[in-house]
Formats: structure tokens, C-alpha cells, sequence
């Protein structure tokens, strides 16, 4: 569904993503991780339109979709989330979700329609009427899911949807996401909590100082003496593995 080759992103002297090859088949969840820093925002940014890579191609349903805008990517069926919320704060809970239904209609009952079915999905159907800026951090970051899932993607793009929520929210949003991709959304996420990425990726790719480091499954990722020494500095793995 979504092919990345050889993708680069420079910002003056600064490689922030360099040579990254990876895929996500329809039907998957799969996990981006790395250290802060990493590229992985940048990364999501060129896969969604909103940064344009410097080398390098993204296919989605095996389409270039290179140079096109993130409103047209959009409506081919790939939408991102952002890690910083930004609400319409001025309008309801209901009408920030109906901004992302517009997307595909100009109908306004219908708007209405998928904007309150998406809500039950996402478990937020009480909350309908609440005006945005008074949501709660947890509350947010199902709204940004929510618009989102309105405009009928086939593969969502989530940067960091867990960020800043505690263990029981953070159940409840995995909860949430396995329910979405049950519905037919494959699923590509960015994610610092590694309870969240192992519970839900089907596979996961690692990058660090925007160079690809490892792939595969969750368990055989974590194990990786490359990814260990990404995230805890030199010699970890040695140390780790002489504690065993």
C-alpha cells in the first residue's frame, strides 16, 4: 500500500532522513520508533505531502505521489495526525470533526452523520456538543484521531497519539486503534511508548540519526543490540547482555 525508496530529506548541512527504504501493506499496523531527533516526524511529513524529499520516491497503491499537495494526498485515502493538537477552537467537539467529513462531501447532514459515527468509534459520542478548547489532553488526542478517520482513509498516518496521556488513557486509545484498523484502516504510527508499540504493530521499523537501523517484529526489534545502544548510548547492549 504505502512504498518509501530511498528517501532523503537535508535541511542545510543537517540530513535529517537519509536513504530510507520501507513499506506498509493494506491491513497492517506498523511502528516508526527511534531516539528524539531521530527524523521520524520529518520522515511522516514527506510520506503525507507536507515536506518534499530531496531524493528519493513514495508510492501509495502503487501510485508516485511525489510533489502532490497533503489535501490531494488526502483524497487519494492517506491522512496524518500531528503530535501537537491544534483544535478549531472555536467550534464544538462535533463541527472539528465535521471539518474532516468535508473533505469528501459538501453535504451537511451527511457531514454530520460520519462526523457522529466516527465519534462512537473513537469514544467520543458525549462529548459532541463540548466546545474544543475545553477538551482535556486525552479528549485532544481523540479529536485529531477522529478528524482524521473522518475523511475516509485507507491508511492513517498517527504521529505520537499517545503522547502525554496516562497508562489507562493510553489502553484505551490502543484499544481504539485496533478497533479502527478492524474496520479496514491500515495503520502507520510514530510512538514513544513501547507498552503501546508492542501490544499493537504488526511490524516496526527503527530509526536513528535518520539512517534505518532495524526492522521486523516488536519482540526481535527490541532485542536488537543496534536499537538498544540507539536509545541508551554506547556499550548498553555489552552491559545488557553481560547482566543476563
Amino acid at each position: 500500500m504505502l512504498e518509501v525508496e530511498g528517501v532523503t530529506k537535508r535541511f542545510g548541512g543537517l540530513v535529517a532522513v537519509s536513504s530510507v527504504n520501507l513499506e506498509v501493506e493494506r491491513g497492517e499496523i506498523v511502528s516508526l520508533i527511534g531516539p528524539n531527533g531521530a527524523g521520524k516526524t520529518t520522515l511522516f511529513a514527506m510520506v503525507a505531502g507536507f515536506l518534499k524529499p530531496d531524493e528519493g520516491s513514495v508510492f501509495f497503491n502503487n501510485d508516485s505521489i511525489g510533489g502532490m499537495k497533503p489535501h490531494q494526498i488526502c483524497s487519494l485515502g492517506m491522512v496524518r495526525t500531528f503530535q501537537i493538537t491544534q483544535p478549531f477552537a472555536g467550534l464544538t467537539t462535533l463541527q472539528n470533526i465535521m471539518v474532516g467529513a468535508y473533505s469528501h462531501t459538501k453535504d451537511t447532514h451527511l457531514a454530520r452523520q460520519k462526523a457522529e459515527e466516527v465519534a462512537e468509534t473513537v469514544g467520543m459520542s458525549a462529548l459532541l456538543d463540548q466546545g474544543a478548547d475545553g477538551l482535556t489532553v486525552a479528549g485532544r488526542k481523540r479529536l485529531e484521531l477522529a478528524r482524521a478517520l473522518a475523511t475516509n482513509p485507507k491508511l492513517l498516518l498517527l504521529d505520537e497519539v499517545m503522547a502525554g496521556l496516562n497508562p489507562t488513557e493510553i489502553d484505551e486509545i490502543v484499544h481504539v486503534i485496533k478497533g479502527i484498523r478492524d474496520t479496514g484502516v491500515t495503520i502507520f504510527l510514530i510512538e514513544h511508548v513501547m507498552k503501546a508499540v508492542m501490544n499493537l504493530s504488526d511490524r516496526t521499523y527503527v530509526l536513528n540519526d535518520g539512517q534505518l537501523i532495524a526492522s521486523g517484529t516488536p519482540k526481535s526489534v527490541a532485542a536488537d543490540p543496534m536499537v538498544i545502544e540507539a536509545y541508551l548510548g554506547h556499550g548498553a547492549a555489552t552491559t545488557m547482555a553481560g547482566q543476563a
